[in-house]
Parts: C-alpha cells; structure tokens; sequence
C-alpha cells in the first residue's frame, strides 16, 4: 500500500493506524500547496481532489477520506482492535466519534490555517471550538480512549487534530481532560514513529 500524506495534516491518522495495525505500506510526502510528488508528478493523478489521504491499494485502487482510510486500515488488521467488530454498537459509536472529529473540530479549525479567511469566519470557528471542545473535555473525564480502555482508529484522528492547536495558537489550556488524553496518546510508538516520520518531533528527542 501507499499512504498520500503532508507533514502534520490530517494524514497522520492514517500514518499512526497504520503504523500501530503494523500493515506495511509506503509513505509518499504530497506538497499540498504545489498538488506535487517528490519526483514532480502531479498528485491529482492519484486524487483529483488535491488533498491528503489517500491511500493506494496493492491492486492500483485509491480510497480517499481519512473517516474511510482509517476504517479500512482497522479492518485489515483486526487483532490490533484499532475498531471494533463491523455491525457492533461499538463500531456505530465509533464512527460517531469519527464523525464528530470531522465535522465538529476539523471543520472548525480549517478556517484558522487559511490566511484568506475574513477574521468573522475565523471568530465563528474559534467559537464553536470552544464550545465543542468544552463538551468533549467533560466526555474525556470518564474516559481512557474515545471508545474504551483501548486506543482506536478515533483516537489517531483526535490526537492528530488536537494538534493542530499549536499551529494556530488556539489554547487547550482549559482542556486539562484533553490535554491529558493528548499526552496518553502521545507516549504510544506508533504514534512516536508516525511523528518521527513525519519529521514533527522536536529536534533532540
């Protein structure tokens, strides 16, 4: 397989669910702002829409969307229990949980990496991040890993942009819970060599 990635994007989800499903695959760095490979092809070839993930199949079939990529990288590798099984309640909460990350947070951070966004488009997300993330913060009291005791496909997606904090300056300080469960997540290999890979660790560890 191939995994579509740029540094710190959404992609590392799927790079760290790959890594901890321990499925092997290459990881092909997409310069998102010039939709370019490393050897200068033009990455639309692979997705049309120009961002990142897609991950290629050995068969030359491209799944595109992180939500779906992270579900069938959990799929491929079911002992790692990175989802549970397809039909259960669980698998259902699951993709709530993959689904309010998407629609509820990435969404909402978009904006805040945009240099073009008007500042009212950038006040309203900044907004509705505070109120979401007020919400998941009291969830996360009671909570070890979004579905349980164990760390799943919804977690990477979190963990991934829970990060994206720090790029815009938004403060996760009145988080503690979030904070806590970023820290937990951050301490996993896989997640470590993702980031490792990725080249976002800080320079020394």
């Amino acid at each position: 397989m191939k995994l579509y990635y740029a540094p710190a994007a959404c992609s590392l989800a799927s790079h760290i669910a790959l890594l901890e499903a321990g499925l092997k695959f290459t990881a092909l760095k997409v310069d998102l702002r010039r939709k370019t490979l490393a050897d200068g092809s033009d990455y639309r070839l692979v997705n049309a829409q120009g961002y990142v993930p897609a991950l290629q199949l050995k068969n030359g079939e491209v799944l595109t969307e992180g939500p779906a990529i992270l579900q069938y990288i959990a799929d491929q590798a079911p002992a790692s229990n990175l989802a549970p099984a397809n039909g259960s309640f669980a698998r259902y909460k699951l993709q709530s949980w993959l689904n309010f990350i998407a629609t509820e947070l990435h969404k909402n951070f978009t904006p805040l990496f945009d240099p073009t966004a008007a500042e009212a488009t950038k006040s309203a997300a900044q907004q509705k991040l505070v109120q979401r993330l007020t919400q998941l913060d009291q969830q996360l009291a009671a909570l070890q890993y979004l579905v349980g005791d164990y760390f799943t496909i919804a977690d990477a997606y979190l963990f991934t942009v829970a990060g994206w904090a720090k790029l815009v300056k938004f403060d996760l300080t009145p988080y503690p819970n979030l904070l806590s469960y970023v820290a937990r997540c951050n301490q996993r290999p896989a997640v470590q060599a993702a980031l490792a890979a990725e080249g976002l660790l800080p320079k020394g560890a």
